[in-house]
């Protein structure tokens, strides 16, 4: 017995090929290529369906999901880290009998060659300012510290240390293997902030790290990268350390950006995209996409 219907309820990153995958394992299968523009129009194109792709980009909470009685199954075409920090109500989903599965360790590579491209202009001086140290440098000429430790920080954490830098790291559970073979340091994040002149937020999304005091302990010279999907940093006191003397905020996402009124800053760049969004992330995206969604179909005995 085959579902009926499974509608992506926004542009997913799913490839053609993937698209006439899924359409062999359901009667109907509807791709949306437009953004819905409200809560709304997610219940309207969700409808009758039995299952959905979605993003990061709009919550699926409990208010939709009452609406949507024929759901099974929900994809998550992006990562799922937790149930708090995801945009599903799992938990709601869960007591509703709908199985959300989500991917991981896709697009970890892109990440880190945005944050070290970045961090190479700002030390050689070829992104239109003075070199950050003063001088043209090389990466092994500076300290980084890194923020969490999961993948995309892994991989963030190996560039850097495959270019020389010194690494350092703050994290609710130390990584002591890490630490052992790739020379990382545990720092706790006080010092962290104060020993390191370049760091990497790879945090979970909605988790806030930096207030005032912890960006006062960075000071000045500092550059900040934030490659999660929401501020890992209180606004307001970002806008009081980049009054600072040579600091640098970069992000690759609007959501991670946090208030557009960033922008305005001269020492503020965002890509306004997902760095980790490549060919070959895409391509690795599909796969996991569809393991995820014939998974499902053999645990739960439908035609795959």
């Amino acid at each position: 017995m085959k579902l009926k219907k499974i509608t992506a309820i926004e542009p997913v990153s799913l490839l053609d090929e993937t698209k006439r995958e899924v359409e062999k394992y359901f009667e109907e299968a509807v791709f949306y290529d437009t953004f819905p523009e409200n809560e709304e129009e997610i219940i309207k194109r969700i409808g009758d369906s039995d299952a959905i792709f979605v993003s990061y980009r709009y919550p699926i909470g409990e208010a939709v999901l009452k609406q949507c009685k024929n759901l099974k199954y929900i994809g998550m075409c992006c990562s799922l880290y937790s149930e708090t920090s995801s945009n599903v109500d799992i938990r709601y989903a869960r007591e509703q009998g709908i199985c959300v599965k989500g991917v991981r360790d896709y697009g970890d590579q892109g990440v880190a060659e945005y944050v070290i491209g970045e961090v190479i202009h700002m030390l050689q001086g070829t992104g239109g300012h003075p070199p950050f140290l003063g001088v043209e440098s090389e990466v092994s000429g500076i300290r980084a510290g890194i923020l969490g430790m999961g993948a995309s920080a892994q991989a963030v954490a190996a560039a850097l240390s495959a270019f020389g830098a010194d690494v350092s790291y703050y994290s609710r559970t130390r990584k002591r293997e890490l630490e052992e073979r790739r020379g990382y340091h545990y720092l706790e994040l006080d010092e962290l902030l104060a020993s390191c002149n370049v760091i990497c937020s790879c945090l979970s999304k909605n988790v806030v790290l930096l207030h005032e005091r912890e960006m006062d302990i960075m000071g000045d010279n500092t550059i900040l990268f934030n490659t999660a999907l929401s501020p890992c940093f209180d606004a307001e006191a970002m806008k009081k350390w980049l009054q600072k003397e040579n600091t640098w905020y970069f992000c690759d996402t609007l959501m991670g950006l946090g208030e557009e009124e960033l922008l305005q800053y001269d020492h503020v760049s965002c890509l306004k995209k997902s760095s980790g969004m490549t060919s070959q992330a895409v391509a690795r995206l599909n796969e996991k996409v569809l393991v995820n969604l014939k998974e499902f179909l053999e645990e739960t005995g439908y035609d795959h």
